[in-house]
């Protein structure tokens, strides 16, 4: 498991809005049994509009997704499966966002 890797969201419930989950738990704490992730959600839930410096707008797999920073929270490691992508790119974006959220910088 990589930090900024993507897995499809293992439940059925929520997958609907939030198809995919982005693992952002640093890999220097990978002995814990749960991940810290992020949803992605379809953008067109939520009018494909973004708060800005909160929620990243991104495309995956051709669709509009928005990384729901306030939304963060933990999964079994078990739960993840086999990664689908990776969001490393935004790494710096992500950072940003979880620092806005915690500190309003």
């Amino acid at each position: 498991m990589a930090q900024f890797d993507v897995y499809k969201n293992p439940s059925k419930k929520s997958s609907a809005y939030y198809p995919y989950l982005v693992d952002i738990q640093n890999d220097y704490i990978s002995e814990l049994q749960t991940r810290i992730v992020i949803p992605l959600a379809k953008a067109e839930f939520f009018n494909n509009d973004a708060m800005s410096r909160l929620q990243i707008s991104l495309r995956f797999e051709n669709e509009n997704l928005l990384l729901m920073t306030p939304q963060i929270s933990s999964i079994s490691r078990k739960q993840l499966k086999k990664p689908v992508g990776s969001v490393a790119h935004l790494r710096q974006q992500i950072i940003d966002a979880l620092d806005f959220a915690i500190s309003g910088i």
